[in-house]
């Protein structure tokens, strides 16, 4: 499919999304990269991108189907009202700001604009994301499929269709890689604590949860039945796991956590 692209801001998410397109085949010069930021223009530049340092000096004549924004949640209100002449051609708009609601791009472009709200997470850098979307009553099955070509691209995609859920993925996917990392942190020390060299530590525990998700997403099976498979009875794996789901512990130790981010995510929005 040949699109068009606005790209706003190009830190690491829109860097990252402006790879995987280019690797996608999305030809360069059909993305523009509107940034402040020098250095980030200097890295779109090098791929072969249109740059600006300003959507003002977007020339009157030019359309765009798709307008991205990458940028934070606390500027958006100021960036987005200097986009309105491509809203009014028809252009598609896709945000990828966590907490920015639909309501704020409508009260901006109006009622008739089509908008997409996606929730990405970190590993979109090495094309491993998960990107969730919802739309607003404007977004059509066609704006579905430039959204799912366009996020495809660094990740695994999926849609919601109530925007309250969004917050809920904001907990569990937005910010799980984080609880992922922490986990590996745990696992280091508890490897040094039972006194392995912490180098080994570290190789151990990165390797073995990098593993475990590769079967989880690659096997047939569902994640209970892998578990079991590797636990045998009055083993070494039985007795850790004992205390891990003793009490369901760790279950409710991430229904909590999850819940904490959720409820964040609400009151940020």
């Amino acid at each position: 499919m040949t699109v068009s692209i606005t790209l706003v801001g190009c830190g690491n998410m829109g860097r990252a999304m402006l790879g995987g397109w280019i690797e996608q085949n999305v030809k360069p010069n059909d993305i523009l990269v509107v940034d402040p930021s020098v250095d980030n223009l200097e890295i779109a530049g090098k791929s072969g991108c249109r740059t600006l340092t300003s959507p003002l000096l977007i020339e009157e004549g030019y359309q765009s189907d798709v307008i991205v924004f990458a940028v934070k949640p606390q500027v958006m209100t100021d960036v987005i009202p200097a986009y309105q002449a491509l809203i009014d051609k028809g252009a598609l708009v896709i945000s990828i700001a966590a907490g920015t609601r639909i309501s704020v791009f409508e009260e901006s472009f109006g009622e008739d604009a089509a908008i997409i709200r996606t929730m990405p997470n970190t590993p979109a850098a090495i094309r491993r994301g998960m990107l969730v979307s919802v739309g607003n009553s404007k977004v059509t099955d066609h704006h579905r499929k430039i959204c799912d070509i366009l996020m495809n691209a660094i990740g695994t995609t999926a849609w919601v269709e109530e925007e309250g859920l969004m917050d809920a993925v904001t907990g569990l996917s937005g910010s799980g890689p984080a609880y992922v990392f922490h986990m590996i942190e745990a696992m280091i020390a508890a490897g040094v604590s039972a006194g392995l060299p912490e180098d080994l530590a570290r190789t151990l525990a990165k390797t073995t949860v990098s593993g475990a998700a590769e079967l989880a997403i690659s096997s047939a099976e569902p994640v209970d039945v892998l578990r079991k498979n590797v636990t045998s009875p009055n083993g070494t794996t039985a007795a850790g796991l004992a205390v891990l789901m003793g009490g369901n512990a760790l279950t409710d130790l991430m229904t909590r956590t999850v819940a904490a981010a959720t409820e964040r995510s609400r009151e940020l929005g």
